[in-house]
């Protein structure tokens, strides 16, 4: 980290929420000492809070999406699941390499790579085809607390080639400079992320029956 100045990581950041978006999701923000979660765009002038406040404790932090899109959900669990080639189309992924396989679970090394982050850390995934995909970290080495859950359920009755995918990432990084750094763009990480499995499927299955959709209603989940 010493090669990195404040106005430089600022900068930096701020060309990450220029970026165009197709999916809409919910962050939040919990406070450990209440266990409450708090929408971020729903906290009036948020976006005069000092970030480099490092005094202040640090918070576990929660992104979930919903959409309805063209593809199965076969077809989407086969994207979601091929963990070994998200270095191919996960943005900031640089490395993504498959340890250990086992029916229903696998653990994998991933490198990720955008300023300032230049981390790897290990991840349990659980697999069960073709309803979810659940990676925990393990490792430690870069977050106190990593969860990426995907969920697929059946979509429209009169479009078979279609589900709902639920998306939740929450997590907790050790460093206070890296977490008060997600307070500027690292929900528009998670939509890039989010955005780039459905790119993908596009990419090996062939254009989507359909635009995707986003489910969420005043910046809540839907619940099933």
């Amino acid at each position: 980290m010493m090669g990195f100045n404040k106005g430089y990581l600022v900068g930096t950041s701020i060309n990450f929420l220029r970026s165009r978006f197709c999916f809409q999701g919910c962050y939040t923000n919990r406070h450990e000492c209440k266990g409450t979660f708090h929408c971020q765009c729903q906290i009036p002038g948020n976006q005069s809070r000092n970030f480099f406040n490092f005094s202040k404790p640090s918070r576990r932090r929660e992104y979930c999406g919903r959409q309805l899109v063209g593809y199965s959900m076969d077809q989407m669990f086969e994207v979601v699941s091929d963990v070994e080639n998200y270095y191919k189309f996960v943005p900031w992924c640089k490395q993504s390499i498959v340890l250990k396989r086992s029916p229903g679970h696998l653990k994998a090394d991933l490198i990720v790579g955008f300023p300032p982050i230049n981390e790897s850390y290990t991840s349990n995934v659980t697999l069960v085809e073709p309803h979810l995909v659940k990676a925990e970290c393990v490792d430690g080495r870069l977050f106190h607390h990593l969860l990426t859950l995907w969920r697929f359920s059946p979509g429209l009755k009169r479009q078979q080639q279609s589900c709902v995918v639920d998306f939740q990432i929450s997590f907790e990084f050790k460093s206070a400079l890296h977490s008060q750094l997600s307070n500027l763009f690292f929900d528009q990480v998670a939509r890039q992320m989010e955005g780039a499995f459905i790119r993908e499927a596009g990419k090996r299955y062939g254009p989507a029956t359909m635009q995707p959709r986003s489910l969420l209603f005043n910046n809540q989940s839907v619940k099933s």
